[in-house]
């Protein structure tokens, strides 16, 4: 069941922009480069959907995850499992490993982890309770 729509209403936004992307963009920067960026933000807001996890770990399960997902190419997972003809399969799991890959996942955490940051020291309603922590 869905636990915060806060996070909800974004992922399924991105989730569009991922999949016109997927279809429309084929380009040499949006396509490989935003899209990275934006799918560990949408698996961030998917998750933050369902669980009342911590910003921070939240974050950094996403991130370590899409890492995995990026290792698994390197070692051409999808060919070891003779899925390599399963567009379904190249599709979730990849198939070429990048180093750039790995930065624009990084950039798209640190981006969710500065505006959780922000919502904190604000005071967003969410965050008032943590917010006396941090001063």
């Amino acid at each position: 069941m869905i636990k915060n729509y806060r996070y909800f209403t974004p992922a399924l936004l991105l989730l569009l922009i991922e999949i016109l992307i997927g279809r429309y963009a084929h380009d040499n920067i949006i396509r490989p480069y935003g899209g990275d960026f934006l799918v560990v933000i949408l698996l961030y807001c998917l998750v933050k959907s369902f669980l009342n996890t911590p910003a921070f770990k939240t974050a950094l399960g996403v991130l370590l995850f899409a890492y995995a997902v990026e290792v698994s190419q390197y070692f051409h997972l999808t060919q070891l499992l003779g899925l390599q003809n399963s567009k379904a399969a190249v599709l979730l799991l990849g198939s070429s490993f990048s180093w750039i890959d790995m930065l624009c996942y990084t950039l798209g955490m640190a981006l969710v982890i500065g505006i959780e940051w922000l919502s904190i020291l604000t005071g967003s309603s969410q965050h008032r309770s943590l917010k006396s922590k941090y001063k």
